[in-house]
């Protein structure tokens, strides 16, 4: 219902709008003189001058190079965004053709070529719905409408708006499903929204304000945010660095229109938009990487040229749009929020030697003038990255920090995808859902530099795979391929983690379950039951790294260093550890038959995305380490520990102390790991079972920390198949009492041992906790 306060002018919202366009209200905002803001400022005068000059108004284009009935839409999306970035140099000063006439004339008849040949015509339109008809296109001209308002004319802004509502009519927002999703649903909203200011609309804000309702309640199947902190677009796919990241930045344009006004967004709905800053995005951006594992078909994303920005590219740059997200949104958070964020983002800003924002090209002149001001501000202190695990078990995913290093897990399950494909784009990340982790240890760039078109996608870093071979988009378009296993999360005390896989093979019949034991400097790999029969190798990739430019890649394998030289392909029959210099170790407590190699690989961004990719060739160095499980293996397993960032001297210590690392068991049914000197045991019982003391009556991820003193221990169980009501954990060991527990948890008896039972009835992967005085 509408509030009772009166209408503000719509002028009042349409400066708004021109100022977060701008950069304007940033601190103490853009100075053109100085030498920052002049060189950018004169990039995009030099870049608006050349569209003007080379803007060709005719049947099937407004410029040559961007006929609009091809290209899936987007190039009909690339006129408008040009004809933005003109508008944009005729706004701001300093740009050399600020105020100019004949730009804002050829704007201006750019804008009419497209409404009366494309975007307003009865015509053929292009293939893209998103990019045609009610985002892409429509937001760009939109904003360019904003930025020339008082040039338009009523006739100019009553014909546009009206092409506006035939392409996205009202009942676009009938229905929560499909396409008018998450964040599909917030861009729609945000057109209509920006129409509505530009037409002083009131019907137009009124619908965009109600229908971002269904956005906002955590869901508990397809689309949108869950309370864990999940957010999943298109049913099955993990999307918080793409999808999520788009919905985030439309809600902190519509928030700041309709604040103070009788559209103002409200209610409960609004503080869980603002709690998933730091509960759903924070941990998957790492000193100013937005990790991949939560980007979907993004990943395959990279373009070159003026106007790459049509598409984000790896990995810095869309984390340098989520958080001028994070910055906008901030002033419509609370004071104690804006303040947090603000820190937080400083430190991503501070922590990013690979693309500072100086060094960003691609940065529009409103988010680098938000990100100077920042910079710039000495009352505002970098907060650091905080340590601890983060489980996402409803996207299958984990986020882990210790001192240092971050690690990111990307998991499928029956309700997450093996992969996205669709629309041409990532054609090959078959595998990136199969226990691929991904991970930095000081070296923020290992995945930006080229290294989804370069990398060979059946080895990538973590993953158990089949070497068969498979064909582009296999398995069908926008994830319709799920794993027929439910096992995908684990349990967490917010420090420590036990995370397992039920793995399947992308159309292969392999098997294999996969356990990740998470501490403060290590990840314990275990890998158990691993069978196929598709007649050829099955492989466990230890890593596959990328070198930087210059790194000769020095492999230190059980003290001896290898060549440097040309590439080569070495086999270490009885590995205990290696170690590659200047990135990490790995260790290997049973020994293993270590593979090694040291290659140059080419690629171009057209062989993983063919809508998008450029044609350029592109040339990288990997190491690349793995285990070679055989042809058609049988009940084969491995065991190794991941040290991010450890030097050889490190790794060699931790391969000498056998004392460091118990493994309980490692076989098809349960998987389970001591580390004395933590006080932590971490299971995954993969069936009913025990694995050493612990024990569960269904499957079940369970960790102990005991405290040290032999006094106070807690227990952290959760179901990650999530189809258990009811599980009931025995520990073996003398507890004297409860000290206290979840809620969910029913303690049974303590004694000589404690059994409790946990109402897992929600069926949402959680971990439940009980603390516990020992006897």
């Amino acid at each position: 219902m509408t509030s009772p306060r009166a209408v503000p002018p719509f002028s009042e919202q349409r400066a708004r709008w021109r100022d977060l366009l701008l950069g304007s209200g940033s601190g103490p905002g853009l100075d053109p003189t100085e030498p920052r803001f002049a060189r950018r400022l004169a990039e995009l005068g030099s870049a608006a001058a050349e569209y003007l000059a080379t803007m060709d108004p005719a049947e099937g284009h407004l410029w040559p190079g961007l006929p609009y009935r091809e290209g899936h839409g987007i190039h009909l999306g690339a006129g408008y965004v040009r004809l933005r970035s003109m508008a944009l140099a005729h706004a701001h000063p300093g740009t050399g053709v600020t105020g100019d006439e004949k730009l804002a004339a050829g704007i201006l008849r750019g804008l009419d070529h497209l409404h009366e040949h494309v975007y307003g015509s009865v015509h053929e339109k292009p293939a893209s719905w998103w990019w045609w008809a009610q985002v892409g296109a429509p937001q760009a001209m939109l904003d360019t409408c904003v930025l020339l308002y008082d040039r338009l004319g009523d006739e100019r802004i009553a014909r546009l708006c009206a092409a506006v509502d035939q392409a996205l009519p009202p009942t676009r927002l009938d229905r929560y499903e499909d396409q008018s999703t998450g964040a599909n649903r917030v861009d729609f909203c945000r057109t209509l929204a920006q129409r509505g200011v530009l037409g002083d609309s009131q019907a137009a804000l009124t619908l965009a304000r109600d229908g971002l309702h269904p956005v906002f309640p955590y869901v508990t199947e397809g689309d949108g945010f869950y309370a864990d902190g999940s957010f999943v677009q298109h049913r099955t796919v993990a999307y918080t660095g793409a999808y999520g990241a788009v919905l985030l930045e439309g809600l902190a344009t519509l928030f700041t229109l309709l604040d103070g006004t009788p559209w103002e967004v409200t209610g409960p709905g609004r503080q869980l938009a603002l709690d998933s800053v730091e509960h759903a995005f924070a941990p998957f951006v790492h000193d100013g990487v937005l990790d991949a594992s939560v980007c979907g078909r993004g990943i395959s994303r990279g373009l070159t040229g003026r106007d790459v920005h049509l598409m984000p590219v790896r990995d810095h740059a869309p984390a340098q749009s989520l958080m001028a997200a994070v910055l906008v949104l901030g002033e419509c958070a609370s004071p104690a929020e804006r303040s947090r964020w603000r820190g937080i983002v400083k430190g991503w800003l501070r922590r990013d030697a690979f693309l500072p924002v100086a060094a960003n090209p691609r940065l529009g002149t409103a988010d680098f003038t938000r990100f100077t001001s920042l910079l710039d501000d000495p009352a505002v202190d970098p907060l650091p990255e905080p340590a601890g695990h983060r489980l996402f078990p409803m996207m299958a995913r984990a986020a882990h920090r210790g001192p240092g290093w971050a690690a990111f897990l990307s998991m499928s399950s029956s309700t997450i995808t093996f992969y996205e494909c669709g629309n041409q784009e990532n054609t090959r990340g078959w595998h990136t859902g199969s226990g691929m982790l991904t991970w930095y240890a000081g070296d923020s760039g290992q995945y930006a530099d080229a290294y989804w078109p370069t990398v060979d996608p059946y080895r990538l870093p973590g993953t158990t795979v089949s070497t068969c071979t498979l064909t582009d988009n296999e398995g069908g378009e926008w994830g319709a391929r799920l794993p027929d296993a439910v096992w995908a999360g684990g349990a967490t005390d917010g420090r420590f983690a036990a995370v397992g896989q039920d793995t399947r093979g992308l159309s292969s019949s392999l098997r294999a379950r996969k356990s990740w034991f998470f501490t403060d400097d290590a990840v314990i790999c275990l890998g158990a039951g691993i069978d196929a029969r598709d007649g050829v190798p099955v492989e466990t990739v230890v890593d596959n790294r990328r070198l930087r430019s210059g790194e000769v890649g020095t492999l230190t394998v059980d003290g001896a260093q290898q060549p440097v030289g040309p590439p080569w392909h070495e086999t270490f029959p009885d590995a205990r550890w290696a170690a590659l210099d200047s990135h990490g170790g790995y260790v290997f407590p049973s020994g293993a038959t270590l593979r090694a190699l040291r290659e140059e690989r080419t690629g171009r961004w057209s062989d993983i995305n063919r809508l998008v990719g450029s044609d350029e060739e592109i040339r990288r160095r990997y190491v690349t380490l793995w285990l070679d499980h055989g042809t058609d293996p049988r009940a084969e397993s491995y065991t190794y520990v991941l040290l991010p960032g450890a030097d050889a001297r490190v790794t060699e210590e931790r391969a000498r102390d056998r004392a460091w690392l118990k493994i309980l068991v490692n076989e098809p049914g349960a998987q389970g790991v001591r580390v004395p000197s933590l006080g932590l045991t971490a299971v995954n019982l993969w069936s009913a079972g025990t694995a050493g003391r612990i024990g569960s009556d269904v499957p079940a991820s369970i960790l102990v920390r005991e405290d040290g003193t032999g006094i106070t221990a807690t227990v952290h169980v959760a179901d990650p198949t999530r189809t258990a009501g009811r599980l009931v954990v025995t520990w073996r060991r003398p507890v004297a009492r409860v000290r206290s527990h979840d809620a969910t948890v029913t303690v049974l008896a303590t004694g000589e041992s404690m059994t409790f039972a946990v109402d897992t009835g929600a069926k949402d992967g959680a971990t439940h906790r009980v603390e516990v005085t020992l006897g």
